[in-house]
């Protein structure tokens, strides 16, 4: 199995896990640092990896009236400003090939949303900027079909590269997670990540909005875990209810710590188990 290097963590489907966790969107500087901080301290204590995401731009809402975050300009520095004052990683999400260059100096982790994982253009200025690039699962693709999708980041000489599981579209406003994906995505020996909070999204659910079952997102992010993977991926708010994106898919934060130390107790079975997959 390959290990990436995101800063000074690292990164394999064999060490311990990393938790991908943070708001939706940018809300504030001070916002992000409350999350950052509160997150850091619950992995540190947890013995889990942390890596800080939040988006700048949410370029795919619902609604032409869904706040989108704080733009690329600011956006950037509030993550290089996560990045120097919390000392962890940082990961966001880029949308356009001109964004690619500047976005891998503001964060350590470039994520290609699942929507956009087959467009070339963007997976190779992404790669090319020799940043750690995390390619999430689109809804659409099949998880055998993900080393067509890799070999655009690495005809750069970029092998820097995580892939994420996030749901599979099933019929109409509504996803599952075949769990099937997660091994079969590992036989590359790339990390696999677990999006636990958006594969129980209801995408467009509420009419002009996405719904959700945050509910069940430990569930999956267990589930997961038990499997031998290499992180999760988690949004979480002090108050998903009004978060001004995905609120009903994230994890309030004050059950970040219990759910995370959980995970690890998991993570520890199933990287020991003689019999993984």
């Amino acid at each position: 199995m390959k290990t990436i290097h995101i800063g000074a963590l690292k990164c394999s489907n064999d060490l311990p896990l990393t938790v991908i966790a943070g708001p939706c969107q940018l809300e504030s500087l001070d916002h992000a640092l409350m999350i950052a901080e509160t997150m850091a301290k619950v992995c540190a204590e947890a013995g889990a990896g942390y890596v800080f995401k939040a988006s700048y731009d949410k370029a795919n809402r619902t609604s032409l009236s869904g706040k989108r975050g704080l733009g690329i300009d600011e956006g950037l520095r509030v993550m290089d400003e996560v990045r120097a004052e919390i000392g962890c990683p940082t990961l966001t999400d880029v949308h356009a090939p001109e964004h690619c260059a500047a976005v891998a100096q503001a964060v350590t982790v470039m994520q290609i949303p699942a929507f956009l994982c087959r467009q070339t253009d963007l997976l190779i200025a992404a790669g090319e900027t020799g940043a750690v690039v995390n390619i999430k699962k689109g809804q659409f693709l099949a998880p055998w079909d993900m080393p067509n999708v890799v070999s655009k980041v690495e005809s750069t000489g970029n092998t820097n590269i995580l892939l994420t599981e996030r749901g599979t579209s099933f019929g109409y406003n509504a996803l599952v997670a075949d769990m099937r994906a997660l091994p079969t995505m590992a036989k590359g020996g790339y990390p696999v990540i677990m999006d636990a909070t958006h594969s129980v999204q209801q995408p467009g659910g509420k009419g002009g909005s996405t719904g959700g079952q945050r509910e069940f997102a430990p569930v999956m992010a267990r589930a997961a875990v038990s499997l031998g993977i290499a992180g999760v991926f988690i949004e979480t708010h002090e108050d998903p209810d009004n978060a001004p994106s995905d609120g009903p898919n994230m994890i309030p934060l004050d059950q970040m710590a219990a759910l995370i130390k959980g995970l690890m107790q998991f993570d520890a079975l199933a990287k020991a188990d003689p019999c993984r997959v």
